[in-house]
């Protein structure tokens, strides 16, 4: 209940900052939001170029916009938990590079930052085999105190097991907040060199 009560105070919040916003405000703010639909749009592999296509917005939007292909950017470099994810923080580190001009200092963040998202996706499957032959270990030996089942050629899946959706959930936690925890703030890193102090 208190997601849902925070939410809507974050919803009346953003209606009274609309409701006394300039129109520069608003018009500021749906600049941003083109900007991280832009973003989106590349990620999905509808545009090629964002570094084209903030070119082709007008010089006093471009701040604006690229504000929100930024953010876009940066809220899609994030822990792989699936194969695709990983690729869309390698397209978005590519397209944080283009639009910070292809700095040094940005590629060597965003080194650092698949290097921790590569890190964490090894890791994380490592400590899921390691739990998977545990838990697999622990049944193979209840059912060998079994009498007459010992020897029995039962095909045993792990995963389905509690005792290992408790722990791995425990293990991926864990593994989460220590590797999310480096990742922020290389992230914070970025956003600071592309967009200033926040």
């Amino acid at each position: 209940m208190a997601e849902i009560r925070s939410t809507m105070d974050l919803v009346m919040e953003r209606a009274a900052r609309i409701g006394s916003a300039s129109s520069d405000e608003l018009q500021n703010e749906e600049r941003r939001r083109l900007g991280m639909q832009r973003a989106a749009a590349y990620l999905d592999g509808k545009l090629e170029d964002l570094g084209a296509e903030l070119a082709g917005v007008d010089q006093a939007q471009q701040p604006a916009v690229r504000r929100g292909m930024i953010e876009a950017l940066l809220r899609n470099i994030m822990l792989a938990r699936e194969e695709g994810q990983q690729h869309k923080a390698e397209q978005a580190l590519q397209a944080l590079s283009q639009l910070g001009g292809g700095a040094g200092d940005l590629k060597s963040i965003g080194k650092e930052l698949l290097h921790i998202v590569g890190q964490y996706a090894k890791h994380r499957e490592q400590l899921r085999r390691q739990l998977e032959d545990a838990i697999k270990v622990q049944m193979e030996q209840m059912l060998a105190r079994q009498p007459g089942l010992g020897s029995s050629k039962l095909k045993l899946d792990p995963t389905l097991q509690p005792k290992f959706k408790e722990e791995w959930s425990r293990i991926e936690t864990e593994l989460g907040d220590q590797y999310g925890r480096a990742l922020e703030q290389h992230k914070d890193q970025l956003r600071q060199r592309l967009l200033g102090a926040r």
